[in-house]
């Protein structure tokens, strides 16, 4: 398993975690694909834009999330580390700002944990987020787990 790549503790952090009954290397593959991360990325409801897609470490990830009743929302990420398939991590250049590690592991054959951690400079910073993330973070597996099934049949 990818060890962290951002040194943090723990009031300065929001870990959501699932584990998804499904192999690793395909939940890698819902991240690492175009195709398919913009059918799921986001809160329930949001659809996706992508403009850019870089997906090696030094890459950019451009694009726009559209609020399902209002709002656009622009977003740029710089990726700065990725061990497939094991670990994602990035930095947003668009507020709010923070970094983003991703973790794949292997629990079996066909099922696979997902570790999610979003980093924060300050725990003020994190807290202020917290309230209306952990939930939304949660809606966003939910979409992903449909991906991976729809990615199944195909």
């Amino acid at each position: 398993m990818a060890t962290n790549f951002f040194q943090t503790t723990p009031d300065c952090e929001i870990v959501t975690t699932r584990v998804f009954n499904f192999p690793k290397a395909l939940l890698f593959e819902a991240w690492s694909n175009p195709r398919h991360l913009k059918n799921w990325w986001g809160p329930e409801g949001f659809t996706n834009t992508f403009h850019e897609f870089d997906f090696r470490e030094g890459g950019k990830w451009d694009f726009t999330m559209h609020g399902p009743e209002k709002g656009n929302y622009n977003n740029l990420v710089e990726f700065l580390k990725i061990e497939e398939p094991n670990l994602i991590a990035w930095k947003r250049h668009s507020q709010p700002l923070f970094n983003v590690q991703a973790t794949f592991e292997e629990i079996s054959a066909e099922e696979a944990r997902l570790t999610f951690r979003m980093i924060f400079e300050t725990a003020t910073e994190c807290e202020k987020l917290k309230k209306f993330v952990v939930d939304k973070n949660e809606e966003n597996f939910d979409r992903l787990q449909r991906e991976l099934q729809i990615m199944v049949l195909t």
